[in-house]
């Protein structure tokens, strides 16, 4: 799709979705391109709610971003999706074709992609430690594919929660391991031979696997708020490298305002609109 004259909406969908920062992102974006008219809303929208809310937009609707607890109804929703989407299992981004049709995408990984580049992470390095298995596991691990990882080790409540995360690690020829959750001494082993630790649960969670991964050189944690989380200031206290989680939610929104605009996203406006 390439920018339209004439008014256009865009929104993020998600409950609870007042708490997004998408809205901040998009429309400075809008703005630093000149699409005078052009809206982006929060929308709370259920996983129930969203084919009716996305199948009833008008036209003037371009896309819209998704977050919990819609991705994967996104998916199931729209009309085409990219082959990454289909892989993942779930979609963040909704774009609108030309035709009127609704494509999928996840964009989650690019944001992935970003924090790891904004971490210093070196091309050679090879193994890392991903806490969670839950929806932002699957983008993180198609993240760490592309970066060439060829080991993981998935911190999880239980190896059932993991399934498929190392399912998918497999698919992607990265030879992954479950390491539960209680097991100290298993982590801080698995910590001291990472590159890098990225962290998709929420902060209390993490907040208990403080200590024996307070070593590894590099974090990654997806929480923004409340920040820094306990896990964040354990490893920057002990000299490591720490981003958080709006280097991700600026990162998926490039490739977000890309596929709703057709424009190359003014990057340094978007950041300035974050972090102002």
């Amino acid at each position: 799709m390439s920018a339209a004259a004439g008014p256009r909406r865009a929104a993020v969908l998600g409950s609870p979705v007042n708490h997004s920062r998408s809205p901040d992102l998009h429309r400075a974006a809008y703005a630093a391109l000149g699409l005078t008219g052009w809206t982006y809303e929060a929308l709370d929208t259920t996983a129930e709610q969203l084919p009716g809310r996305v199948g009833s937009a008008g036209p003037e609707w371009v896309g819209f971003s998704v977050t919990m607890p819609g991705k994967l109804a996104a998916l199931a929703f729209a009309d085409e999706r990219t082959a990454r989407a289909e892989m993942i299992g779930s979609a963040n981004t909704l774009v609108r074709l030309p035709d009127g049709r609704w494509r999928a995408d996840c964009t989650d990984i690019d944001g992935m992609t970003g924090a790891l580049e904004e971490s210093g992470l070196p091309a050679e390095a090879d193994r890392a430690v991903l806490i969670g298995a839950g929806g932002t596991a699957l983008p993180t691990v198609a993240a760490l594919a592309d970066w060439g990882i060829t080991t993981v080790d998935v911190i999880a409540r239980d190896a059932g929660r993991a399934a498929d995360v190392l399912e998918l690690a497999a698919q992607l020829a990265i030879t992954a391991r479950f390491v539960a959750f209680d097991d100290p001494a298993a982590i801080a082993d698995v910590a001291d031979a990472s590159d890098v630790c990225i962290s998709t649960v929420p902060a209390r969670a993490a907040a208990a696997l403080a200590d024996p991964l307070a070593g590894v050189p590099r974090l990654i944690d997806v929480i923004y708020d409340p920040w820094p989380t306990p896990l964040a200031a354990a490893v920057e206290a002990a000299g490591g490298k720490v981003v958080g989680g709006l280097v991700m939610l600026l990162n998926q929104a490039y490739s977000q305002v890309e596929q709703f605009t057709g424009l190359p996203a003014p990057r340094e406006a978007m950041a300035a609109a974050l972090h102002g």
